[in-house]
């Protein structure tokens, strides 16, 4: 009895010192990335923001406009986020959302230098922004090769938590495709799950694997109290690098569309249409003079694979066409009544947002705003020929005493319609001093007429 007991202790302790032995050592691995780790602290304009309303429902316009005119106290806004330099001569990146509306953007690296950074392009769909800096021979990280992302790896995170610079947190990767539509109801990144702690500020941080690699931008959380709960999303290489690659090109991003509206697979359904599994991605609509249109996706139609990838759940389409390089050829099989059917479909284009390309000046024009070409899709939406929408307002500005607010989209000043921005440019340029004149906007799908005066 005494020889088992004994023996039994010898495996115990055999067994801790192996599993002790398997794990990571991550010193070295921080000694080697964390330099070219940087905090971000940004300061944006102060806007004044109106008092919300408590009366619900329609309200007549004359008491809309007085209430929007009772303004809380304007004060600057600053925000903290982290990024890491991907290139030597000063390019970084971090979170489209660290950065967004930011007037000032300060660069901290892990030996207290300090630099100015500006706005290279920034997109909101994938939460990415690239940044300048005036400096060379900058240690720099590289991207992993996507295909070695796997579930169960163990990843390392650096960051500035709450402003606790340089912060090391470590986990495993454990979900990789997760599908989490934007509040616009988006869905272009298929995110990494892990359960490393990220709280507040490590936004746009890096996330390695143990060969000092980035597999990822980390995002977002999923927690009740704000605080980690082991359960944080990152962006992929595969969706940085193209990115990336994008905005130092053109400040903005193009992406792969189809134009339809889908929904999940389930059980039932795949029966129904003759389906060996429940997957691929259900056509509920499809958009008048699409790609997808033109190409003969019908509703009812169900998309099973993009150019030899497997679509297993509506979430991955959008992951799969938003990476295919607009005007390009692909081959697309869907079941149609019961049988398979092979489509060759040339995708159409997404195009980019213009509201932080180039630089963090306000950029205003004469009323007090940055006007952007207004996204095709909003436009379909609300049935619109064309607009232009508003990516800023200054404070005490016209537009700003006129009501205006951010993502309003301007159809008509004076007696002009506005199709584009070449219109809206041409027709401020000629509007009046001192005198009111009638300008016509949408907001959250309302037509709104009011008037706006310039004074000198």
């Amino acid at each position: 009895m005494l020889k088992k007991v004994i023996l039994i202790s010898c495996l115990l302790a055999f067994c801790n010192t192996n599993a002790y032995a398997s794990l990571p050592d991550f010193t070295v691995l921080v000694e080697e990335v964390a330099p070219a780790v940087v905090k971000i602290n940004t300061v944006s304009k102060a806007t004044p923001k109106a008092e919300q309303p408590r009366i619900q429902g329609q309200m007549p316009e004359i008491f809309r406009e007085l209430l929007e005119k009772r303004q809380r106290p304007a004060r600057p806004s600053r925000t903290m986020g982290s990024g890491f330099v991907i290139s030597a001569d000063g390019y970084i990146l971090t979170n489209h959302h660290v950065v967004d509306q930011a007037e000032e953007i300060q660069v901290q690296f892990a030996d207290r230098s300090e630099y100015t950074a500006t706005v290279v392009g920034s997109d909101r769909r994938s939460d990415l922004a690239l940044l300048k800096i005036e400096a060379t021979d900058l240690p720099s990280l590289e991207f992993a090769d996507s295909d070695s992302i796997k579930v169960g790896a163990w990843v390392l995170a650096i960051g500035s938590p709450f402003g606790l610079d340089y912060s090391v947190t470590a986990g495993i990767i454990s979900a990789i495709g997760r599908s989490l539509p934007t509040e616009q109801g988006e869905n272009y990144v298929p995110f990494i799950q892990t359960d490393v702690a990220i709280n507040r500020g490590n936004s746009g941080g890096p996330l390695f694997n143990l060969d000092g690699q980035v597999v990822g931008i980390n995002s977002q959380i999923y927690s009740p109290t704000g605080g980690s709960v082991g359960l944080s999303f990152s962006i992929p290489v595969s969706i940085a690098s193209n990115v990336v690659a994008q905005l130092r090109e053109n400040g903005k991003v193009k992406r792969g569309f189809l134009g339809v509206g889908i929904s999940d697979v389930n059980k039932s359904l795949a029966e129904a249409m003759g389906l060996p599994s429940p997957m691929g991605a259900a056509i509920n609509s499809v958009m008048p003079g699409s790609a997808a249109d033109d190409g003969g996706i019908l509703p009812g139609d169900i998309i099973v694979s993009v150019d030899d990838q497997s679509i297993l759940r509506s979430g991955d389409l959008p992951h799969i066409v938003g990476l295919i390089k607009p005007d390009t050829k692909v081959k697309i099989v869907v079941y149609r009544e019961g049988k398979r059917k092979k489509l060759t479909i040339k995708v159409g284009a997404l195009e980019g947002d213009d509201s932080m390309r180039a630089s963090v000046d306000d950029g205003a024009d004469r009323l007090g705003i940055s006007a952007i070409a207004a996204e095709k899709s909003q436009l379909r939406t609300l049935r619109l020929r064309g607009g232009v929408s508003i990516a800023e307002v200054l404070a005490d500005s016209p537009a700003d005493i006129a009501g205006l607010r951010t993502d309003d989209i301007i159809v008509q000043l004076g007696y002009s319609r506005i199709d584009d921005l070449e219109e809206y440019q041409s027709v401020i340029v000629e509007l009046p001093v001192n005198t009111p004149v009638a300008i016509r906007f949408y907001r959250q799908g309302q037509a709104i007429f009011r008037t706006i005066q310039i004074n000198q």
